[in-house]
């Protein structure tokens, strides 16, 4: 496999044609500035380092990393360059990542190493749009004038069959105290996504469970948390016990996909189960 390389935060990842190029997604990984910081009892460098090792024994084929926000769990500096010695420790994968409510965007954008992305990534006949959605000193989702432009851009610019992921949920996921931290300007941006056919899927982080549906022809999924996982279709902060995991993607020459989740083998976790929030 051949890496291009990176430009604006841009890259190419080239792989055969003839099979499907394999894409695994992490996050809400919500690393602290040190190694064994806590979140609720759980220590996410080690459920981190839990799912990487699924990654590493299940995904021998995968082509490309992305990692969906909450990559830190206040935005520190230290925490992404940490997580980035903690996959490529593990993975000799390139890395595409977004910002979500946890994280500092500016702070990301200014790590630059070789084969990390944070605008975009061409695989094959596909491009992987990696779109904004963090709102500085918010925990609601919204797509700004800019950044809406630029996907606009990138979406006029070539018929690739396209995969959009942003970090907050576009639509509500059944989870009343969940869905007030919706994208608030998502219907402009489904809009967007409805009209353009070669737009297969819009996927996200935040709700740190496993969701799917459909806008339309519009395939949409969240993905688990590497960390802790919120109980689905709760009014109110509820933590589940499954487990960390991921989600990967079989992306076909032709333009459809298949996707899946895969979480850790059974462990004990010392999770503060009762807690209200964090």
């Amino acid at each position: 496999m051949e890496i291009g390389s990176k430009m604006s935060g841009h890259q190419d990842v080239r792989a055969p044609v003839s099979q499907p190029v394999r894409v695994v997604q992490i996050t809400d990984c919500h690393l602290g500035a040190q190694a064994g910081d806590l979140l609720l009892g759980l220590d996410t460098d080690e459920s981190l380092d839990d799912v990487l090792d699924t990654l590493v024994a299940n995904e021998p084929s995968a082509a490309l990393l992305l990692a969906t926000g909450d990559i830190s769990n206040k935005g520190a500096t230290a925490s992404y360059t940490r997580f980035l010695d903690l996959v490529w420790n593990k993975l000799s994968l390139p890395v595409g990542w977004l910002a979500g409510n946890h994280d500092q965007a500016q702070a990301m954008e200014a790590i630059e190493r070789p084969n990390l992305s944070y605008r975009h990534v061409d695989v094959a006949n596909w491009r992987i749009i990696l779109l904004d959605s963090s709102v500085l000193g918010e925990v609601h989702g919204e797509i700004r004038p800019a950044e809406m432009q630029r996907l606009q851009t990138l979406l006029s610019e070539t018929d690739k069959h396209t995969l959009v992921f942003v970090h907050h949920q576009p639509v509500p996921v059944g989870s009343e105290w969940m869905d007030q931290y919706i994208i608030r300007n998502s219907e402009a941006l489904l809009s967007e996504l409805e009209r353009r056919p070669n737009v297969k899927g819009l996927i996200w982080g935040h709700v740190h469970q496993e969701f799917s549906g459909s806008h339309g022809d519009l395939a949409l999924y969240a993905t688990p948390s590497t960390c802790i996982q919120f109980k689905p279709n709760e009014d109110e902060f509820a933590l589940d016990d499954v487990m960390p995991g991921y989600r990967w993607f079989d992306l076909h020459d032709d333009g459809h996909f298949e996707t899946g989740v895969v979480r850790i083998p059974r462990k004990e976790y010392p999770i503060e189960f009762g807690s209200g929030g964090y």
